[in-house]
């Protein structure tokens, strides 16, 4: 058994142009073709275009839905779950909520991994501020924390469009936190490709006094409004409830499963005044 394995490697080998280790010439590997220069970043940075990409060679393409929301018994903060490469679904399972510590949350939209990164060493110091302080960290502090971490970075290609929310001494606080250093406290965001049509439900319910069951239907509603229309979102929408005892978690939602709760109450094609009854009819 060992010499037909031996013959097999042997006639691998040959077929590659190769000799045995007892022959007139070295084992040689497989050669691959590297990327000219010594500095990948450099090289990636003649075909990228980091702040605009419009006269790129290579399109990224980012899509995702994340909102957020203060309302009178803390902060709602949703997100889909969907990650594309380009035009392709890479996962359907991705969590764009990352739990910061036991009253902070961070939201993930543009680069999968710098929102992943830095958020995490945004987590790292918020702990290291606590054990130095005695005290929790402020949202505000937290999130100008996050943006001063990032501006070190400004023009060199990170994607990154966050939002920071928690609870803290002052209340129920909501950051957005970009890759630019830009950083603005609302008490709404929507981010991400499908936040225009999140924001169409916004909009519409949105009010500060919501009861918590309310708050929760708005903005399942405005995720789900979003992965119908955007197909860079979809998968699972995924809840969390900020409050003065910490965040809370609710279970996730299908989005194909809500489609047949929410879907049916859109009766404009369906309506005898609609402009494409209107239309039909002529």
């Amino acid at each position: 058994m060992n010499r037909l394995a031996e013959q097999l490697a042997a006639n691998d080998m040959a077929e590659l142009g190769l000799h045995s280790n007892n022959g007139s010439s070295a084992v040689a590997g497989p050669s691959f073709q590297l990327a000219a220069g010594n500095n990948p970043a450099a090289f990636a940075h003649q075909f990228i275009d980091a702040k605009s990409e419009k006269n790129s060679l290579i399109k990224i393409a980012h899509g995702t839905t994340t909102l957020a929301f203060k309302f009178k018994d803390g902060v709602m903060v949703a997100t889909d779950s969907r990650a594309t490469a380009g035009n392709v679904i890479a996962s359907q399972t991705v969590k764009k909520v990352i739990e910061i510590n036991p009253y902070l949350l961070g939201t993930m939209a543009g680069g999968a991994a710098d929102c992943s990164f830095w958020e995490r060493v945004l987590g790292m110091e918020c702990r290291l501020y606590e054990l130095r302080n005695k005290k929790r960290i402020s949202v505000a502090a937290a999130s100008k924390m996050l943006a001063n971490l990032v501006y070190r970075y400004k023009g060199m290609g990170l994607s990154m469009g966050t939002m920071v929310a928690g609870w803290d001494e002052k209340g129920p606080g909501l950051y957005y936190v970009d890759s630019e250093g830009q950083r603005i406290s609302n008490d709404l965001f929507s981010v991400g490709s499908g936040s225009t049509f999140a924001y169409g439900i916004l909009d519409s319910h949105y009010r500060y006094d919501m009861e918590i069951e309310e708050a929760k239907d708005v903005a399942r509603r405005a995720i789900y409004h979003a992965t119908h229309r955007d197909a860079y979102s979809g998968g699972i929408v995924r809840m969390y409830w900020v409050k003065e005892t910490g965040w809370e978690a609710f279970p996730l939602e299908d989005v194909g499963e809500l489609y047949y709760k929410y879907h049916p109450e859109i009766q404009l094609t369906n309506s005898v005044e609609s402009p494409l009854a209107v239309a039909s009819s002529a």
